[in-house]
Order: C-alpha cells, then sequence, then structure tokens
C-alpha cells in the first residue's frame, strides 16, 4: 500500500470512529450552546489524552487493554463516571435556564475527562488503533506522526463544527433550545454511562 493509500484509509477509519454518536458528541454540543470555540477546546484536551496513549499502544499497551478484565474494569468505571458527568449536567440546568452560561467543567478538561473515562475509547485503541498504529510504523516515524495528526484533526474539525452549529443554534433561537439541547445532551450521557455499565456487567457475570 502506499502511503497516500494508508493516509486515505486512516482518515476513513478514524472519520467513521468520530462521527458515531457518543459522550463527546454531547458535550461538546452542550459546552457548545456557550462558546462556538468549545468543540475545539474538547478536541485538544482529547488530543492530550490520546497521544500518549498511542505511543503506549505502540510500546505494547494494546494487548493488556484488550484483556477481558481489563475492559471490564474499564467500562464499569468509565460508566460510573459518564452518569456522574450526566448527572452534573443536569444540575446545571437551573444555572443555564436563567442565563448563566458557567458549567461545573471547563471544555478543555472536559475533553480529558471525556477521554479518560469513555471505555469504547480506549478499548477502541487497544484494537482498531493498534491495527492502523502498525500500519502506520511501516512508514516510519513521520508515517506514525502523519497518522496521529490526521486523526486528531478529524477529531478537531468535527468537534469545532459541532460547538459552531450549536452556538449560532442557540444565539438564534434562544435561551430555551439551549436549556433543550443541554438537557439532551445530559440525557444522552446517562444513556451512555448506564450502558457501559449494563454491558460491563454482563461481561463479568458471563
Amino acid at each position: 500500500m502506499s502511503f497516500f493509500g494508508f493516509l486515505l484509509e486512516a482518515a476513513l477509519v478514524s472519520a467513521s470512529g468520530v462521527l458515531a454518536p457518543g459522550p463527546m458528541t454531547a458535550v461538546t454540543v452542550g459546552k457548545g450552546s456557550d462558546s462556538p470555540y468549545a468543540g475545539s477546546l474538547i478536541a485538544v484536551g482529547h488530543g492530550l489524552v490520546e497521544l500518549p496513549l498511542i505511543l503506549l499502544v505502540f510500546y505494547g499497551l494494546g494487548r493488556w487493554l484488550a484483556l477481558g478484565a481489563v475492559r471490564i474494569a474499564i467500562g464499569l468505571l468509565g460508566g460510573m463516571f459518564l452518569l456522574a458527568m450526566g448527572f452534573s449536567m443536569l444540575r446545571s440546568l437551573r444555572r443555564l435556564a436563567f442565563g448563566s452560561s458557567q458549567h461545573a467543567r471547563s471544555p478543555l478538561v472536559a475533553g480529558v475527562l471525556l477521554s479518560i473515562g469513555n471505555p469504547y475509547f480506549l478499548v477502541w485503541w487497544a484494537t482498531v488503533g493498534a491495527a492502523i498504529v502498525v500500519r502506520a510504523v511501516a512508514f516510519g516515524v513521520w508515517g506514525l506522526a502523519a497518522f496521529v495528526l490526521l486523526h486528531w484533526l478529524c477529531d478537531f474539525a468535527w468537534c469545532t463544527l459541532l460547538s459552531v452549529l450549536s452556538f449560532r443554534g442557540g444565539r438564534l433561537l434562544g435561551r430555551r433550545l439551549q436549556v433543550v439541547l443541554f438537557a439532551s445532551c445530559s440525557v444522552a450521557l446517562l444513556f451512555f454511562g448506564g450502558k457501559f455499565i449494563l454491558e460491563g456487567m454482563r461481561a463479568w457475570l458471563a
């Protein structure tokens, strides 16, 4: 495979993961009601976790993350984290409804915490991501660097677009839409948190 063919493959695989609805999408839309730059900051926070993780996967962490017991623990802990964040967002709805746009966590910190607390993110890098890293290394250190940059740019572009659309929609249609969006995102986090915990429990009892 040519280098450009590899980059195209990496971009398509990265986009499939980025575009899938998940906790980061929900929080990006919710915090985008405050600022069009929230998505960009969330992507930066995500990258702060993702870059070291990619290097750890390269040095063999992917095999450890793929272990059944580790995946169960990640699912349970990640699910509890998402539940806590969802309830926290619900509690902040009253401030949002009365015009306060200050949420408990900055978008940058949210990006870091969502990455650490999302079990699918960690498992994706232990499986799909690890396979792409192996392909990238075949092109040398510049191949790996190009993949890391390309993958992060997919995250950055999508999160930025979501927050800009959320911000413009909220400013155009008013505070009520912002409250509805934020409430919807909170419920989405509760759903994903419950889903991760349920899957972890099923795997544990299997």
